[in-house]
């Protein structure tokens, strides 16, 4: 057996051992499925044999199913009744354990998600090291899935169904002692302990049955629709995941159903049940679309697996930050906690200081909630030296600077920067609008000059965008990608360009929803479409929390340039002007689009309808939300045309991880394969005739779409 290890011992426990060769995480492959079955027969046919204790042979024990084998179903053109007998032949086995006559206990001693929980649920008893490290879930609706291995069925008959609805429905991990406490593991032991409980539990019951085996079985808590919680779980359930998911999401909902129906039957009927929903869900190109950007393209961005090949691996040890504002210092505080020495430069002393004191509050409220201590608190708060002196850059290995959004200022902390770092260091820019190339000219060393784009607040926000300007080297690249993974970021690596890619984004979304404003359209539709569509947020609530003010001076700046009237903003600038001469500029002035009134609660400005009337025709909301969405993906699209981004995973992690874009949709690319390209294409002529030429395809997309050539290549 190449996946396991099998041994039995004195008393006749046969220990199984998992043990996938060449991979760092144990996951369902055909072949381990295979040794299992070959194992689990060996332990039932052999009279010498009274039961299993199954494990793993290292750190994590079982991360359940490849998703790699899954994410290609969709493209396959696989449909609903064939994906739904993807896992019979596991479910077979579970089932075979469960029913053999011989005791199966899990001794989990590591990560259990997913398939790897599922496995034990169908084991007769459950023991959890009593580990950080050790934690158990379901989370298959994070990828738009649902548990497909018996999860749906055995949990809500183990816990009863109330409590197995969160858990199934928000994909929760439980630590060991709110796993004992729910009832989801029988037992905790010390890590060294952990086989031998397990071994001794199996001595003491060499009969043991599945609680639901047993005849007159009844699920805690009651099934069905007379079942006292049932309002609550299903009928005020369903209510709150329609408004949860706006309809975008449909594994929350195939869940629900599952339990509901499958829990009113016997065991296998349950699982069959299950088996449909599944079904559905695999041959839906939402559950494709999560997998594909959040977990498999979004691992592949983390382990830097882009990065460009023949440099070597660099730490860095000594940074160098400019500027103590709120940007500078969430990267002073997030290398920091990455061990990382930090010199924090501002023009005063008081701002630097105030820079790290941005750190302290941060640990404050860490450690008020137990998740640090002390101890740690101190231990990073020395990391950070706040100075005016530049002379302490020395010895640096890198530094990014985040000073104001000018020019002439960023051309000055440069020279004095250079002046004092080795010639060997990497100079790093975090800005959001300013091209790399031209800030690059200030630099006595271009080639070792690159863009760095954090997001804020950056101690939350997931995503640094790298841009690459045109002498910047591989060696370079490199170096920041290799600081990205210090500070575990996931990175996307994007070539300049104004706005570069997220900025780019970003503005379309804003400047549709501003323009549509303009035209009379009611603002709580406009805000509510973009809910609808899956943005976190509205177009003109986020506006003004990155204020009117910088808006107004980026699409100067894009005039002072003299760039093409596609990067001047031109359909939103009326009401960018407009809302700077009336000083609203957003929260910053306690008011924008939206009121936000000392110790109350943020609505939108009542003066916005004498501002701009509302038209007397609304446009339905699913229009409304269509000129958001779809004017994002095309901005996309215009980004790979134009040679802004190469890789159509790094555009659509940071659509997602940057701006907000619907995850539900895999990114803004993976939209426009998921819609169609031709479909794609034709909505937005329409929206072009109604809406103005910002919509119009371009012939490079039109030719696109002739050949049916997708973003990502057909599986």
């Amino acid at each position: 057996m190449n996946t396991l290890k099998f041994d039995v011992d004195q008393d006749g426990i046969a220990l199984i051992a998992l043990d996938l060769p060449d991979r760092a995480v144990n996951v369902f492959t055909p072949e381990l499925v295979a040794d299992l079955e070959n194992a689990i027969e060996q332990v039932l046919e052999d009279s010498a044999i009274k039961g299993a204790v199954l494990t793993s042979a290292k750190s994590v024990f079982l991360a359940g199913a490849d998703l790699k084998a899954l994410v290609s179903a969709y493209d396959q053109g696989l449909d609903a009744a064939t994906a739904a007998k993807r896992f019979e032949r596991e479910n077979s086995l579970f089932r075979r354990m469960e029913t053999g006559g011989k005791p199966f206990v899990a001794a989990i001693n590591g990560l259990a998600l997913g398939g790897g929980l599922e496995i034990c649920l169908a084991c007769h008893h459950r023991v959890l090291a009593d580990s950080p490290k050790a934690k158990v879930g379901l989370p298959e609706v994070s990828v738009g899935l649902l548990p497909a291995g018996g999860g749906t069925q055995r949990l809500p008959r183990l816990i009863g169904i109330e409590k197995a609805l969160p858990l199934l429905l928000d994909g929760t991990q439980l630590k060991p002692a709110q796993a004992l406490e729910l009832g989801v593991v029988d037992a905790l032991a010390e890590p060294e302990q952990l086989i031998a409980q397990a071994k001794a539990w199996l001595l003491a019951n060499p009969s043991a049955q599945q609680p639901w085996d047993v005849k007159g079985f009844q699920v805690p808590g009651g099934a069905g629709p007379l079942a006292p919680h049932a309002p609550r779980s299903f009928r005020d359930g369903t209510a709150i995941l329609k408004s949860k998911t706006q309809g975008n999401y449909p594994a929350p909902l195939a869940i629900l159903s599952a339990v509901y129906e499958g829990t009113q039957t016997s065991l296998d009927v349950g699982l069959r049940v299950e088996s449909k929903y599944f079904g559905t869900l695999l041959a839906d190109p939402v559950a494709r679309n999560l997998m594909r950007t959040l977990f498999i393209n979004k691992a592949a961005a983390d382990k830097l697996e882009h990065r460009p090949q023949g440099v070597a691996a660099s730490t860095v040890r000594k940074l160098g930050v400019l500027g103590a504002g709120m940007m500078g210092a969430g990267i002073a505080h997030v290398a920091a906690a990455a061990g990382i020495e930090v010199i924090l430069i501002d023009a005063s002393q008081d701002n630097a200081d105030k820079g790290k004191a941005y750190s302290a509050r941060i640990l404050g409220k860490s450690l008020e909630r137990g998740q640090t201590s002390q101890e740690q608190v101190d231990a990073l708060l020395a990391r950070i030296q706040p100075s005016t002196d530049y002379a302490l850059l020395d010895g640096c290995d890198l530094v990014v600077e985040a000073v104001f959004e000018s020019r002439a200022v960023k051309a000055e902390v440069i020279a004095k920067a250079e002046a004092m770092l080795p010639s060997s260091a990497t100079f790093c820019s975090n800005t959001s609008t300013l091209p790399i190339t031209g800030l690059a000219a200030y630099s006595q060393r271009p080639e070792q000059f690159i863009g760095m784009h954090f997001f804020s607040p950056v101690e939350r926000m997931p995503l640094v965008e790298i841009i690459v300007g045109a002498q910047t080297s591989q060696a370079t690249i490199a170096k920041a990608l290799d600081l990205v993974g210090q500070l575990k970021k996931t990175p996307i690596v994007v070539n300049d360009s104004p706005g570069f890619y997220t900025s780019r984004i970003f503005c379309s979304f804003i400047d549709e929803g501003m323009a549509m404003l303009a035209e009379g359209v009611k603002p709580a539709l406009i805000e509510n479409a973009a809910r609808l569509g899956g943005m976190a947020t509205g177009p003109l609530a986020v506006t003004d929390e990155v204020a009117l003010d910088l808006q107004l001076k980026v699409a100067l700046q894009a005039e002072e340039d003299g760039l093409d009237d596609k990067f001047r903003r031109l359909h939103a600038l009326p009401v960018i002007r407009r809302f700077n001469e009336l000083g609203r500029l957003g929260r910053k002035t306690g008011g924008g689009f939206y009121e936000f009134p000392q110790g109350g609660k943020k609505h939108l400005w009542p003066g916005l309808a004498e501002l701009y009337p509302q038209a007397a025709e609304q446009p339905d909301v699913e229009e409304v939300r269509n000129r958001l969405l779809y004017i994002q993906a095309l901005e996309s699209a215009r980004c790979v045309e134009e040679g802004v981004i190469d890789r159509a995973s790094d555009a659509d992690l940071g659509s997602i991880l940057g701006i907000g874009f619907p995850s539900w949709t895999g990114g803004a690319l993976s939209f426009i394969d998921s819609v169609g390209l031709s479909a794609f294409v034709a909505e937005c002529e329409r929206l072009a005739q109604l809406h103005g030429p910002r919509f119009a395809p371009s012939a490079w997309l039109y030719e696109r779409a002739a050949r049916n050539q997708t973003f990502y290549a057909k599986a």
